[in-house]
């Protein structure tokens, strides 16, 4: 891409590097054959990020960069924005009332995942390698036919067939939820009811699987003493992003900007 067809991104005489630019561009998504669109989407963050910056200069904030990970710090200029943001927005939490007027709108959005209760015979196979693919998936077949046919026998194919460290257990792998699995195996787990085998074998990263819903304990609706802490922190968290947003569209209706465009920030 022709970074020379772009005008520069000027904020209140501070003209940006286009490689900062560039570097911010890798964080944006655009069309295939279109790079133009990450550039534009890249130069709006870096010129709101240089205008934070700039504001915290102007209050003399002096960066303290936290730990946000084990041996891993904020940057000067994240612990800047952060410490500006902290200073500047003033977010009150939710009250109990209107924490129970959100859950009240609509309780059927607040539910349990559901759990499964799972057994497998996997067929270990590499399915990039089309010859052990074919070989384990003709194996599993017969295994899930096998399954099938005769569903007591399950935990004894486990342990006698499966390439899963589960084999010792009859296969059995115990309670399961959405996201615990890949997403293969849990699409098949969704389909599944209580005590069926699936008919045909599943195919993962890690080979061709023959499962057994054991057991289901559907999802539920929570009460609102469940739902309550992790709400009120959800509301919190969208009013400070809200008061965020007030904030940097002030600094923008203030500030004197080119080669970029936060009309709509």
């Amino acid at each position: 891409m022709n970074v020379a067809l772009f005008p520069d991104v000027v904020v209140n005489g501070e003209t940006i590097p286009s490689a900062a630019i560039a570097a911010e561009a890798q964080n944006h998504d655009a069309p295939k054959g279109k790079p133009g669109i990450a550039w534009r989407k890249a130069a709006n963050a870096v010129a709101v990020r240089t205008l934070l910056l700039q504001e915290a200069r102007r209050r003399d904030l002096q960066p303290m960069p936290l730990e946000v990970d084990p041996g891993r710090f904020e940057t000067d200029e994240e612990a800047l924005i952060r410490d500006l943001l902290e200073t500047a927005l003033s977010v009150a939490p939710p009250s109990d009332e209107s924490v129970y007027t959100e859950w009240a709108r609509d309780p059927s959005r607040f539910r349990s995942p559901p759990l499964w209760e799972v057994s497998h015979i996997l067929c270990a196979c590499d399915p990039r390698d089309d010859k052990q693919k074919k070989a384990a998936e003709a194996r599993a077949t017969d295994l899930a036919a096998r399954a099938s046919a005769n569903p007591h026998d399950f935990a004894k194919l486990a342990k006698d067939n499966s390439d899963c460290g589960s084999k010792s257990s009859g296969g059995a792998l115990g309670q399961v939820g959405p996201g615990d699995t890949v997403p293969e195996f849990e699409e098949a787990l969704r389909k599944l009811n209580e005590g069926q085998i699936t008919a045909k074998p599943v195919l993962t990263r890690h080979g061709w699987h023959i499962i057994r819903m054991d057991a289901v304990a559907d999802s539920a609706e929570l009460p609102f003493e469940i739902v309550r802490p992790k709400l009120a922190e959800a509301m919190e968290k969208a009013a400070w992003a809200r008061e965020a947003r007030s904030f940097v569209t002030r600094l923008v209706a203030t500030a004197t900007i080119s080669g970029a465009d936060l009309q709509s920030v």
